[in-house]
């Protein structure tokens, strides 16, 4: 198809390739005198503009900004950068558009702009034609910026990694070409380039199952990848990659920020990197870092491939591909940041600023300066960038980093933002999954609920509830918990109360989730009641402080059993509690492995292996307790995806205006007695034990039994049927829900890892490191075998036994800070009431544990030798307890558990 003539792009900027051989160029700057367009070329080769340039040579008396101003087109050599740049004068403004046309273009051509105008930092412009600008629209990007008082539009030097010099201070005169990345033209205008693409999956809402991830970080470590493919799109599109993903059963991938980013002046200043990435240096440019080495040597247009190519092996695996984006600040940072695209553009048209202090920006991201989304052309801008990673690379959705932010008119928030209009209503964007972070730093910025149809938000209400629930109130020292039945309720129903804003929009609405990127991993909430950021450089300063996380009383590793037993159990009924409940769930990547980062809440800046995924267990010879943890919650993803209870998008109940549940054909709770709650219950502190009977039509229905109290309890399950359980926070520890007054011990657990023997690329490093584990392994299993046969007691033993779990688990002595905050070693207890009161809570398991924790030595310890076990030697075998009548079941204390209804 030709491409329309070049006044059909009039509202919108890019760089559009014509058949002539060149090219139209748009770009927006709607208070600017003058802009150019420059086009970089290498010296050693020809130019392509040598008939239409006039050279430019350098004058002692005149500036080369001033001699561009005398030429429609003219050309200069910079032999220190061997380049040559050829400027080209735009014609302009046309309703604050600048145009001109390219003789000649071509595919991985470097290109930006420079504008002039005026010089006025108080009140807000920012005019330098001595700085290179990228293209807000361009498709590739290449270089990196230099801590260089070139990089910056007011005069300043650089000492010691410390910028010094004040924006309102004198314009700087210093060229920053060179010293900044420069925007790559790439020619996409094949017809034939989405040819043979597969399918996009479109899952339902109803059955979403969200897996938030690094691309980095989930492959700098694989083993099963090449050296060339860690850490790259490429890693992340291996075929063992997407089979490890497929295993564990989420349907949809949600990627941190792949658009081209920048560190902060702060990191850059620091010696550190911005590793998660929300710090956008191009909206419409994959990030070159995550491209392998081949790719990027071959260009912008060779990375961007490589995302395509991802995307399209994650399509063909049947994954959904989700973007999370970060439209509400850039990464030039507030007014002392460097000057790479937008502030040179047009400061006061792209930014936000204070009404009573046009020189200063507002900030209600943190991050120095929020994009002005009042401005129609800023609102285009954003929604030409979701189109192009929709249309060109096929991303099914978007996660929108502070939505907030996005949707605020005269600094307030309003749910009828042009923007949220303009994404509702495009025939392309309204149809993906729009997923928003409810909540900004400005005024009044908490709004979780309040977006509307069609978007979807994080539920930081679920997030905090369910911590609270399964982690402050047990590692607690109040008589009672916090959080009540009724909020328990609400937040397994789909959080009505939030989200049941509009007619038709239901409980998908609602992104359960109990970590993410932002704090605490799963395994971390339960080893750290304090966060530990100091790695950070912000004396620990960083990050929340309110984290609603337990440590079980020793902060960090441990090898004592019975913490290891409380966190694994705590970790898996966070987790039994997200995939139960109605709505959306998401798990952070590297949660189903019990992934650590030693503490740090929030490692934006940590990249290195404290936030790469850690696979050594993957070759253990022995079942890890990483392996287990996977397979505990691969099965519940499976029982998830395999009830149709969840397949829908109403809410199972709703409440009364005076606080209480509306009835429900949908769900019946009862107490443990097999009663119902009554008024008082529902609000009662101490009421944490119940039983939330969802009932089907169409298939059977199901039991979520919540023992929320630190003992066994019977719970009387509706007698119209018979309930077997098919899975139990408690199995994590090789506990299982009995009759007869008991809990049932696991023995079946197969001790044996396939993985050793079956991923690919297992070096021989690592399969030496595999086998000294399991000589060392083998030899403290010796040990405690030998010590329990010769009438050892179960305490003498922890020791041998924790050995064998520190070999398999990477569970290392605890480092503890006492009240002083002064570091010492050893297992030192916080608080020694409360640890007892911990370990009385978990007295149930802790002996079993102790003896069937040993991941490498599970089968040779009898469970009929511990006096304190209740698996004895009577208890009803998994057979027994199916076939039987009653309906009086055992459950394990502290754990979730999903009973199934068993037809006649």
């Amino acid at each position: 198809m030709r491409n329309p003539p070049l006044h059909r792009y009039a509202t919108r900027p890019g760089l559009y390739f014509t058949d002539d051989g060149g090219a139209d160029v748009v770009v927006r700057s709607e208070t600017a005198d003058q802009v150019w367009l420059c086009v970089l070329e290498p010296i050693d080769k020809p130019s392509a503009f040598f008939q239409d340039a006039i050279r430019l040579f350098a004058d002692p008396n005149t500036s080369f900004i001033q001699q561009i101003h005398e030429f429609p087109v003219c050309t200069r050599i910079l032999e220190h950068l061997y380049l040559r740049e050829t400027i080209f004068r735009m014609t302009g403004p046309n309703y604050g558009l600048w145009y001109v046309h390219l003789p000649k273009a071509w595919d991985g051509m470097q290109y930006g702009y420079r504008v002039d105008g005026a010089w006025d930092p108080k009140h807000g412009v920012r005019f330098n034609p001595y700085k290179f600008l990228l293209d807000p629209y361009g498709k590739g990007i290449e270089g990196v910026m230099d801590l260089d008082p070139a990089a910056f539009s007011y005069e300043c030097t650089v000492q010691d990694r410390k910028v010094i010099g004040s924006a309102y201070g004198s314009m700087s005169t210093i060229d920053s070409l060179g010293h900044v990345p420069v925007s790559v033209a790439i020619d996409d205008r094949d017809v034939h380039k989405h040819e043979g693409d597969p399918d996009h999956p479109h899952v339902p809402w109803r059955k979403t199952v969200i897996y938030e991830m690094h691309v980095k970080g989930f492959t700098a470590n694989a083993p099963w990848l090449p050296e060339e493919l860690r850490g790259t799109y490429a890693g992340l599109a291996h075929p063992i990659t997407l089979a490890y993903l497929q295993n564990l059963g989420v349907t949809s991938i949600e990627l941190l920020p792949i658009q081209a980013k920048q560190d902060e002046l702060f990191l850059q200043e620091h010696g550190r990197k911005n590793y998660w990435g929300y710090s956008t240096l191009s909206y419409f440019s994959p990030e070159p870092s995550y491209a392998t080495k081949a790719a990027q040597e071959k260009g912008a247009t060779a990375v961007r491939q490589e995302v395509i190519d991802m995307v399209r092996a994650l399509h063909e695996a049947g994954f959904e591909v989700i973007m999370d984006v970060v439209y509400n600040h850039t990464c030039e940072g507030g007014i002392e940041g460097p000057t790479v695209c937008w502030r040179g553009l047009d400061d006061l048209a792209y930014y936000r600023h204070q009404k009573s202090n046009a020189g200063r920006l507002e900030d209600t991201t943190g991050c120095g300066n929020t994009f002005d989304f009042t401005n129609t052309h800023v609102v285009t801008f954003a929604i030409d960038s979701l189109r192009y990673w929709a249309k060109r690379i096929s991303i099914d959705g978007f996660r929108f980093d502070l939505g907030v932010t996005l949707a605020r008119l005269n600094g307030e928030f309003t749910q009828h933002h042009p923007f949220l209009y303009a994404l509702r209503s495009d025939l392309l964007l309204g149809n993906l999954k729009l997923i928003m972070e409810p909540w900004d730093l400005g005024n009044l910025g908490w709004r979780t609920g309040q977006f509307g149809i069609p978007f979807a938000e994080w539920n930081d209400r679920f997030r905090d509830t369910t911590r609270t629930f399964w982690l402050e109130d047990v590692d607690g020292s109040m008589d009672y918990g916090r959080t009540s039945l009724q909020e328990m309720a609400t937040r397994l129903c789909g959080s009505a109360d939030l989200f049941a804003t509009d007619p038709g929009r239901g409980a998908t609405a609602s992104i359960n989730f109990v970590s993410c990127h932002d704090g605490f991993t799963l395994t971390d909430l339960t080893r750290y009641r304090n966060k530990h950021n100091e790695a950070n450089g912000e004396h620990n300063n960083d990050g929340s402080s309110v984290n609603h996380s337990a440590n079980f009383g020793i902060e960090g590793v441990t090898k004592e059993p019975e913490i290891i037993a409380a966190r694994e159990q705590a970790a898996m009924n966070l987790t039994g509690t997200m995939m139960l409940s109605l709505g959306t769930p998401m798990m952070l990547a590297g949660d189903e492995f019990r992934n650590t980062q030693d503490g740090n809440n929030n490692a934006y800046c940590q990249d290195n292996n404290l936030t790469w995924m850690n696979w050594d267990w993957l070759y253990s010879p022995h079942k890890t307790r990483e392996m287990r943890r996977l397979e505990t919650v691969s099965r519940l993803v499976s029982l998830r995806k395999s009830l149709d209870l969840y397949h829908h998008e109403d809410f199972f109940t709703r409440l009364t205006q005076i606080g209480l549940f509306k009835p429900s054909n949908r769900v019946k709770w009862f107490l443990p007695d097999g009663s119902s709650p009554q008024e008082r219950d529902w609000f009662d502190l101490s009421t944490r034990s119940f039983t939330m009977r969802l009932l089907s039509n169409t298939e059977v229905d199901v039991c979520i039994v919540v023992n929320g109290v630190a003992e066994n309890r019977e719970f009387h399950l509706p007698d119209d049927s018979k309930w077997v359980p098919k899975w139990c926070s408690a199995e994590i520890n090789g506990l299982w829900p009995g009759q007869n007054g008991h809990i049932v011990a696991d023995q079946d657990y197969e001790d044996i890892s396939v993985w050793m023997q079956h991923v690919q690329n297992a070096n021989e490093t690592v399969r030496r490191l595999a086998e000294e584990a399991q000589a060392k392994a083998a030899t403290a299993g010796s040990v405690a075998a030998g010590a329990m046969e010769s009438g050892v007691t179960t305490a003498d033993t922890t020791a041998a036994l924790s050995e064998a779990d520190a070999v398999s688990t990477t569970e290392f002595p605890a480092v503890h800070r006492n009240k002083n905050h002064e570091t010492t070693g050893g297992t030192t207890i916080d608080d020694a009431n409360q640890t007892s009161r911990v370990i009385d809570a978990l007295n149930e398991v802790s002996a079993a544990v102790a003896k069937a924790m040993s991941d490498d030595d599970a089968e040779s310890i009898d469970t009929e030798d511990s006096a304190n076990t209740n698996a004895t030697a009577d208890a009803p075998t998994a057979d027994q307890r199916n076939d039987s009548k009653r309906n009086v079941w055992t459950m394990p204390a502290l754990s979730i558990t999903l009973m199934k209804q068993v037809q006649a």
